[in-house]
């Protein structure tokens, strides 16, 4: 029976994984306003009515691999030893992801690039924003039994500092071998209070 289960789940993850690719790729090419389920759900090869038991909306499929991807990344963090310090917590995830991600790190870039210039898909992108953050500031206050300002302040300040280390690499203007050295870095600048570098 459990062995049926699992793979009945894993055929709806890979059914959702599809149809969201599957939107992604066809609202990169024609724009979201040109974009509908039924194409969508053709696209992935699934009925259109498939297509609404996983996702209330286009907007939705689009962006669920980035949701999924948090909801991930929120996991690795529950799993850290509980005594390991905060920071090489989140960078140890950090470097993980940018490890797993290997060549679809320009492929995903491409996709936030263009979820951020479209004023549809930004909008959902906010909400989705709005909904996960609280999820994120929980589970930095269970790590370091913190409240108030702290979890979201660090959610923030990490959150800039990846931000900051993938766009050097992606200009590439950085000597750097790979994306995780500049996220070490990065680490190293916030473990340091941000304090200016010697010249």
């Amino acid at each position: 029976m459990s062995e049926t289960l699992g793979l009945r789940d894993r055929k709806k993850v890979a059914t959702r994984i599809a149809l969201s690719e599957a939107a992604a790729r066809l609202v990169k090419e024609r724009g979201i306003e040109l974009v509908t389920a039924d194409m969508i759900a053709s696209e992935a090869g699934v009925s259109t009515r498939t297509f609404h038991n996983y996702f209330s909306c286009k907007e939705e499929a689009v962006l669920h691999h980035l949701e999924a991807q948090v909801l991930e990344w929120a996991d690795w963090l529950r799993e850290r030893p509980a005594d390991e310090p905060i920071l090489d917590s989140l960078e140890l995830v950090v470097v993980r992801a940018l490890a797993e991600s290997g060549r679809q790190l320009e492929e995903m870039k491409a996709l936030v690039d263009f979820i951020d210039s479209s004023p549809t898909l930004l909008a959902k992108k906010m909400e989705m924003h709005v909904r996960l953050t609280p999820m994120l500031d929980e589970v930095i206050a269970e790590r370091t039994g913190a409240s108030g300002l702290y979890p979201g302040l660090l959610q923030m300040v990490v959150g800039a500092a990846c931000k900051a280390s993938l766009d050097l690499w992606m200009s590439g203007r950085s000597s750097a071998e790979n994306p995780e050295q500049l996220v070490r870095e990065a680490f190293v600048h916030l473990r340091s209070g941000l304090t200016a570098p010697t010249r």
